[in-house]
């Protein structure tokens, strides 16, 4: 059974405060930032603050973000990091198959360098621009194992094609719903949805995680910590809607005992969809203690 993925706190790499705190706020896991959180001049010394993050005691599982591909730092990131401590990598901006067979490759070799279980570590690569959008099929599909999900960036998203982000977020709608139908079509989990800017918007912010759900992501990237429980509460069954499952489940196991496959529960019609809907929610649901 998977960790639960609801909540990604980030953190920026070099400062160690905020990242040692963000391992324990009760996100289910936190990202320590090498790439936009991190200025230019100090991205080589924020790696060794980080790999030093990596081996504090924590409560979260602990993700780096390393910078693009395709700059002068994503090596010299991913050596940096690759060691104890590292639960998985966050790879922005992938626009190519190629980029994530490179990436897998370099982590791999390292794991083995370094005496770590081979495929351990995760890889999860960020959505972001026009190229990565229309390549979703391919990413997707590449057949990376360490590859267990995928994540969304919309901030990156929109400025790449000139779109305004709203509180709606409407214009964001096609992409997302590309990530979750390419995500399920390969077999991998849900995919993580991206982070909310406005952070005096709190309203939106529970609007945007409830949306992102409906849309089939199972989980958020935050920001500030005050959005880690309103995310782990979007992102988690309701105590109403695991009794309706329980409920759901048992009478249908009854019932298909004695040769139905179609009943009523409570005047609502179930049959073999419903049913299968109620026991993921509460495979969920266990997952998640």
């Amino acid at each position: 059974m998977t960790s639960p993925c609801r909540t990604f706190l980030f953190a920026p790499g070099d400062h160690a405060r905020r990242a040692e705190k963000a391992l324990s706020l009760g996100a289910d896991a936190a990202i320590l930032d090498l790439e936009d959180a991190v200025a230019l001049s100090a991205k080589v010394s924020a790696r060794q603050a980080v790999r030093a993050a990596l081996l504090l005691p924590r409560t979260a599982r602990a993700y780096v973000r390393v910078n693009a591909f395709d700059t002068p730092f994503c090596f010299g990131d991913i050596d940096a990091v690759v060691g104890p401590g590292l639960d998985g990598v966050f790879l922005p901006k992938l626009e190519e198959a190629s980029q994530l067979v490179a990436v897998d490759w370099m982590i791999g070799a390292l794991e083995r360098d370094r005496g770590l279980p081979a495929g351990a570590i995760d890889l999860v690569p960020i959505i972001e621009t026009a190229r990565g959008h229309a390549a979703l099929p391919a990413l997707a599909g590449s057949g990376i194992a360490r590859m267990r999900r995928m994540a969304f960036g919309a901030a990156d998203y929109t400025l790449d094609l000139g779109i305004t982000w709203t509180r709606e977020e409407a214009e964001l709608t096609p992409v997302r719903s590309g990530l979750v139908l390419a995500s399920r079509a390969a077999g991998l989990e849900a995919p993580i949805d991206t982070v909310w800017a406005d952070l005096r918007d709190g309203d939106g912010f529970a609007a945007s995680c409830a949306r992102g759900q409906g849309l089939g992501f199972q989980g958020r990237m935050c920001i500030h910590p005050d959005q880690v429980p309103v995310a782990n509460a979007a992102y988690s069954p309701s105590p109403a809607a695991v009794a309706w499952a329980h409920k759901v489940a048992d009478a249908f196991a009854e019932a298909e005992a004695r040769g139905l496959a179609s009943i009523q529960v409570d005047g609502r019609f179930v049959d073999y969809p419903i049913v299968d809907r109620a026991r993921r929610l509460l495979v969920v649901a266990a997952r998640l203690g």
